[in-house]
């Protein structure tokens, strides 16, 4: 629901960090695979129960996925680039509510597969749009530069990664909140498919 006024809002600055990452000569990719190594070190150490370590590396691996877009676009966008950044993305997401299953299984296991399986949902309504999109020759004029066709809805990556930091500063907190946030995302999922099969028809 905000991705669009938070890449608005950011563009700016990653834009800026970007043109000396390109200077250096760091490629996209390596950007990619570089904040998604991060994001697995966040997951070790939530499961390690080790909170604020897991919020910084989190929050670092997500800067990471917002500075590969803005490198690849200054120099050459490629369909390997935009399969890689979105495979490994979510990756990622699955990963942290696993890491917190696995912190507190007693607690934490069936509201972090509840939210697990609402991921499903919105995932999979997002790539199924995307795929007959790209067949249809459909553009996303909300956010022009994407490899695909990115689908809206009220849970996208900044509500998500809103969501993490929250499980991260009160973790005694993260049933209400996978719980909560599989709610949405199950709104969003619904969203989705109503919409995308009435512009598919």
């Amino acid at each position: 629901m905000f991705d669009r006024h938070a890449q608005t809002l950011l563009r700016p600055a990653l834009n800026a960090a970007a043109r000396g990452l390109v200077r250096a000569g760091i490629s996209a990719d390596t950007l990619t695979w570089l904040g998604f190594a991060i994001g697995m070190a966040a997951a070790v150490a939530i499961a390690l129960q080790a909170w604020w370590w897991g919020l910084a590396l989190l929050l670092a691996s997500r800067l990471l996925d917002g500075l590969d877009g803005s490198v690849a676009r200054l120099t050459q966008p490629t369909d390997a680039g935009g399969f890689l950044d979105i495979a490994l993305d979510f990756v990622f997401y699955a990963a942290i509510p696993l890491a917190f299953a696995v912190a507190n299984p007693a607690t934490n296991a069936l509201p972090a597969a509840a939210l697990l399986a609402s991921f499903i949902g919105t995932g999979s309504s997002f790539l199924a749009f995307a795929a007959l999109a790209e067949k249809r020759g459909l553009t996303d004029t909300a956010l022009p530069g994407k490899s695909f066709y990115f689908l809206g809805g009220l849970t996208e990556a900044t509500e998500t990664i809103t969501v993490f930091a929250a499980m991260c500063i009160w973790p005694e907190h993260f049933a209400v909140l996978a719980y909560s946030f599989a709610t949405l995302c199950s709104i969003t999922t619904v969203m989705r498919v109503v919409w995308g099969y009435q512009r598919l028809r």
